[in-house]
């Protein structure tokens, strides 16, 4: 689950410039060019990332000012299409490997580095293994998060998002199916995903708007209420991060001219 520290932001916010409705925080390192997340370890200052399909399979810590501070290659692992990241209160982070473009595959990898801030420069991650319901076609997954010792993986499609969960276990699942919805507007491809530590907020992002979902029952976020939050700036945001309960934080790509920046958003 992905957490932030309220007085990390206060020197950002004094300086942070206005792009639409989002605050621009940090420039992103140049050398990171497709950053596919962000997520936030509680009590660190380290923001982390990944890039995704065609990439290295690094995982990058910034400082607050977007400057690479930590590169951590995973040994054991390959970036067949790193996507989005979580990770849980004892420091650990984890990796979704399961964007699937051509929607061919037919496995997905979750890994597992274990306490990502004293990592070395090279690390073995543990990996978790998930296929999908025998009845559910293979689709493009770029977004979960970890809640309840699940992860909850949503998929990107433009015509529904479906919700599957796996555990959080060393080993190789079938993912349960739990629901699916349509969400309305001309753009509504899931790119990440988040969760509020006391599970009541969950946060989806598209490159020009976030869906706040509310009121929903159990582990089905898609039976509540859905609320779509404009930014009025579009690029191709693909991390998104709860810091606190009204606020976000958004990673953006970087695209010729534009993106590449990390950005604070307030939730209505």
């Amino acid at each position: 689950m992905k957490t932030y520290i309220k007085h990390i932001l206060i020197g950002l916010f004094f300086m942070s410039c206005k792009t639409g409705n989002l605050d621009v925080l940090a420039d992103i390192s140049s050398s990171l060019k497709e950053t596919s997340a962000i997520e936030k370890i509680k009590g660190s200052d380290v923001l982390w990332v990944i890039q995704d399909a065609g990439n290295t399979n690094h995982l990058y810590g910034l400082n607050l000012e977007g400057d690479i501070v930590k590169d951590i290659k995973i040994n054991n692992s390959e970036n067949i299409d790193w996507e989005d990241l979580a990770s849980d209160y004892e420091g650990n982070i984890y990796i979704g490997d399961f964007g699937n473009n051509n929607e061919k595959r037919t496995s997905f990898t979750i890994y597992k580095v274990d306490n990502a801030e004293n990592a070395t420069s090279s690390t073995h991650a543990s990996v978790i293994n998930f296929t999908l319901p025998e009845d559910m076609d293979s689709v493009d997954f770029e977004s979960f998060f970890l809640y309840n010792d699940f992860f909850y993986i949503f998929s990107k499609d433009h015509k529904k998002c479906e919700l599957i969960k796996v555990p959080n276990k060393i080993g190789n699942h079938v993912a349960r199916y739990i629901s699916k919805v349509k969400l309305k507007g001309k753009h509504t491809k899931v790119t990440s995903a988040d969760i509020s530590e006391d599970g009541r907020t969950v946060v989806l992002l598209n490159h020009d708007k976030v869906w706040k979902l509310s009121g929903y029952q159990s582990d089905d976020f898609f039976s509540g209420k859905i609320d779509a939050l404009e930014f009025g700036h579009d690029t191709q945001k693909e991390g998104i991060n709860l810091v606190m309960d009204n606020q976000v934080l958004i990673s953006d790509e970087k695209n010729k001219n534009e993106g590449g920046y990390i950005y604070r958003f307030d939730l209505k």
